[in-house]
Order: structure tokens, then C-alpha cells, then sequence
């Protein structure tokens, strides 16, 4: 499995981020991980210096073999918590959709 992080000018995107958003992420999916081919993150400040609560928007698309991506969204008030909440819609989506391939 890829995994890719993409961050705004008003988040430092270094090594750091990406391991932390990876072991985040990839902790959260568990066993679902195989079945990805590529998982992208994009962390966005969306008030930029201005701040606020919630301002911490992460989007999070996972690729599926053989499916088509599915993205959740999630806003917090800092980096980890928004990787944290994105990873967990995620693997709730993914569960839901796996769930109903295996039911046909």
C-alpha cells in the first residue's frame, strides 16, 4: 500500500508529519490495509493564522482494489486529532463497504 500526505503552506508537511500521519492512519485501517492499493491524506488549515476550534481539516481517500475510492472528511482542532477522526470514518466506510461485497 502507497501512502501519500499533502499538506497547505500553513502546515509544515516534513518526515515527521508523514510518519505520524502514517502510523496513525495505517493503526486505525488494521487488517483493511491489504486491501488498499493507496491511501492519500490532505491537511488543510482552513483559517490559516487566524485560528478557531475545528480549523484542522483532514480529507483522507482510500483506494480499494478493484473499487472505487472513498473519502471522508473530518475537522478537529489540531493535526493529530483530525488524522485520528478522518482514520476512524475511514475504516468505518471501508468496513461498511467491504461488508456489503461479502454479503452478495
Amino acid at each position: 500500500m502507497q501512502f501519500q500526505l499533502n499538506t497547505d503552506s500553513t502546515i509544515q508537511g516534513d518526515e515527521r508529519l508523514a510518519e505520524v500521519a502514517q502510523t496513525i492512519v495505517t493503526g486505525a485501517l488494521g487488517h483493511l490495509t491489504g486491501r488498499l492499493t493507496r491511501v492519500e491524506v490532505h491537511i488543510v488549515d482552513v483559517n490559516a493564522a487566524k485560528g478557531g476550534s475545528d480549523d484542522i481539516r483532514c480529507t483522507i481517500e482510500g483506494r480499494p482494489e478493484g473499487m472505487q475510492p472513498q473519502t471522508v472528511t473530518h475537522s478537529d482542532a489540531n493535526v493529530e486529532a483530525a488524522l485520528r477522526g478522518g482514520a476512524k470514518k475511514l475504516r468505518a466506510l471501508l468496513d461498511s463497504a467491504f461488508g456489503k461485497l461479502g454479503q452478495r
